[in-house]
């Protein structure tokens, strides 16, 4: 087992050889992502929602393709980075299959897992999508939304409010502005008394979402990180300080011009870098000095762990990462499944997990912490 200074002096390879001072806050906002391609399936265009998208992007001008099958090709490159870069770069706007609509569970995050669409546009060295999703991590936006929210009706369950997520395979808001589909699902949800949206981002563009009429019943979290990890690793997202104003924005009541949301932060994934406590410290003052007035607010807490198979796609990804993916340095964890994820060792967790705790409730004592994993 590693003992603390042990711990601190391997987790130093993860940025810099040297403990280095908290940096000054960046302040941009994400940049739009305008894909190079834009394919739509003619499932896609026989429904009014693919209509509608259709008509966004060719708003924003882009290069459109309307495919002769629903079939989508010619996404691969001569090797893995060529592909990546390829896939990055096109939206493709789908009808979602029939097996769409048997949601599976995703605790601890909420009940349910809907998706509105698969790829991310954002170019974060940790991403959790390696792996898990099949084929090049092309955006793929589903023209059929509608009747994927209708079904989901049959999911709530009397006497509580059933929650579905819907970024699991996506930033949300970081497609909105060409696909509408989060502000589709807000205004359904908000019409569902038995029924909460979630979702998670890293984006700030979040003007369009104060004047709908989510009743309450969507919580708008955004995934936050240490200025150093955002820095290096989170490529193409907003600055942590733009998703705190972005944050902020959503939780201000609406008669003082926000959009009176329930807000969530899911601080992830935690890492030890080099001075860790010193920089998440600074995270953590940073957001209670935005969120100087009362509001809804809940927190999840993620530490980073990897497995075989997402190391193996990180890596043609981005090969010269400075992500630590040590296997020597962590614990193996094993799923009812069999399958193998690395996390941090046990004292280390308890480590962390003791002071992001501590240091929550000190700050935010009103505000539940929701899981820690």
């Amino acid at each position: 087992m590693l003992d603390s200074g042990t711990f601190v002096q391997l987790s130093e390879t993860l940025l810099t050889d040297q403990p280095a001072p908290v940096p000054q806050p960046l302040t941009h906002s994400a940049r739009l992502w305008l894909p190079k391609r834009v394919l739509f399936t003619p499932d896609a265009l026989d429904e009014p929602f693919g209509q509608q998208m259709l008509a966004r992007a060719e708003a924003h001008n882009l290069e459109i393709e309307l495919l002769k099958s629903n079939r989508l090709t010619g996404l691969r490159g001569a090797d893995a980075r060529e592909t990546y870069r390829n896939a990055k770069n096109t939206l493709a706007v789908v009808c979602a299959p029939p097996s769409a609509l048997k949601l599976q569970p995703t605790p601890p995050s909420a009940d349910w897992q809907m998706n509105l669409a698969e790829g991310c546009p954002a170019h974060c060295q940790y991403c959790y999508l390696a792996g898990s999703l099949q084929g090049p991590p092309v955006v793929r936006a589903y023209a059929n939304l509608p009747k994927l929210l209708a079904g989901t009706a049959a999911y709530e369950q009397a006497g509580r409010r059933t929650s579905f997520e819907v970024s699991c395979y996506t930033d949300v808001l970081g497609i909105e502005h060409l696909t509408g589909s989060l502000a589709e699902c807000i205004r359904y949800y908000g019409t569902r008394e038995g029924a909460q949206l979630r979702f998670v981002n890293k984006y700030d563009q979040v003007d369009s979402l104060l004047d709908l009429p989510h009743n309450g019943h969507t919580r708008a979290r955004f995934s936050l990180n240490a200025e150093p990890i955002a820095r290096r690793l989170e490529g193409g997202t907003a600055s942590v300080e733009a998703r705190l104003q972005a944050l902020r924005k959503l939780a201000l009541p609406q008669e003082q011009g926000g959009g009176g949301y329930p807000v969530g932060v899911v601080l992830a994934p935690i890492m030890p870098i080099p001075e860790w406590r010193q920089h998440y410290t600074a995270l953590l003052d940073r957001l209670a000095a935005t969120l100087d007035f009362p509001c809804d607010l809940t927190v999840e807490m993620i530490s980073h762990r990897f497995t075989p198979g997402s190391k193996d796609v990180l890596l043609q990804w981005y090969p010269n990462t400075s992500l630590d993916l040590d296997e020597a340095t962590r614990a193996v964890k094993r799923n009812k499944f069999g399958g193998t994820k690395y996390v941090y060792q046990p004292d280390d967790m308890r480590t962390l997990k003791q002071f992001f705790f501590t240091e929550w409730q000190r700050r935010f004592p009103y505000a539940p912490i929701q899981y820690w994993t």
